[in-house]
């Protein structure tokens, strides 16, 4: 049960590359669609509307927002040949406060996929936080590293296990990635008693023809750090988890699990809330 409609943060940056050259090669074998989104602000650092702004600097400023726009959409032109899915690749553009169009178009798609938070700079009418339309959108969002290759063979995915509300989310809404790699290890994390329900996820995961085990990791440093050294060791395609639990906040103030996952990883990871 292949992802077939994927929606793609396209921004022009070389993150944003990554997540498109990442859903392309989720469909590419079975027919699936890719629509890349260019979400921008209209929010502007001088109001070109404004009675005191004369008629030449607002036309100059409303230039300078389309060319930052056109040059966008001519990066992702430049992608087409290579990623050779003819009219199963779409573009968009949408206007507003990027997160939430990008989490309002995201639900009308089987999942989303944006890059990793850049350290490159990105211009502030096109900037994403995907931790903010992971807990917006309503769908399974999965953020792909700068530069990853998406290609590459790999012998298993891995999904995180704590036997919460969130982690049951994305355990579901991965469930076709899943199948279609075929082998999972179920991760989790220094837990005595193990969070319920395992040996039931275990049989759900064999009931859609997967090939599940179970890994009891034993804590070392933080549960970040924990999950981090599983997936450098053991090179999955896919990390899987729940995303914040508690609260956005306090994910923010205290450094929590979700935030720290996202800045080190090298491999994409699925995020549901």
């Amino acid at each position: 049960m292949s992802m077939t409609n994927i929606l793609v943060a396209f921004n022009g940056t070389e993150s944003a590359a990554s997540a498109l050259l990442y859903a392309a090669n989720l469909v590419r074998a079975n027919g699936g669609h890719v629509t890349a989104v260019l979400a921008h602000s209209t929010h502007e650092a001088v109001n070109s509307r404004a009675a005191w702004v004369p008629a030449k600097a607002q036309q100059i400023i409303q230039d300078a927002n389309a060319e930052i726009i056109e040059q966008i959409e001519a990066r992702f032109e430049s992608y087409r040949t290579q990623l050779d899915l003819g009219d199963r690749l779409h573009f968009m553009r949408a206007a507003g406060r990027v997160d939430a169009i990008l989490s309002e178009c995201a639900r009308g798609f089987d999942m989303i996929v944006v890059g990793q938070d850049q350290t490159e700079s990105v211009d502030e009418h096109v900037t994403i936080h995907p931790d903010r339309i992971a807990l917006l959108s309503g769908r399974p969002l999965v953020v792909v590293p700068m530069g990853y290759d998406a290609t590459a063979q790999h012998s298993h995915a891995a999904v995180a296990w704590d036997g919460s509300r969130a982690s049951a989310r994305a355990l579901s809404d991965s469930l076709g990635l899943l199948e279609d790699q075929g082998k999972v290890s179920v991760l989790t994390v220094g837990d005595d008693p193990l969070p319920r329900p395992m040996n039931d996820v275990l049989t759900h995961l064999s009931r859609h023809g997967i090939d599940a085990q179970h890994n009891d990791l034993p804590l070392q440093g933080d549960v970040a750090q924990t999950l981090l050294r599983f997936t450098r060791d053991h090179d999955p395609c896919l990390l899987v988890m729940g995303a914040y639990e508690h609260s956005k906040f306090r994910e923010d103030f205290l450094g929590g699990l979700t935030a720290k996952i996202l800045r080190a990883i090298d491999i994409p990871v699925l995020l549901a809330h």
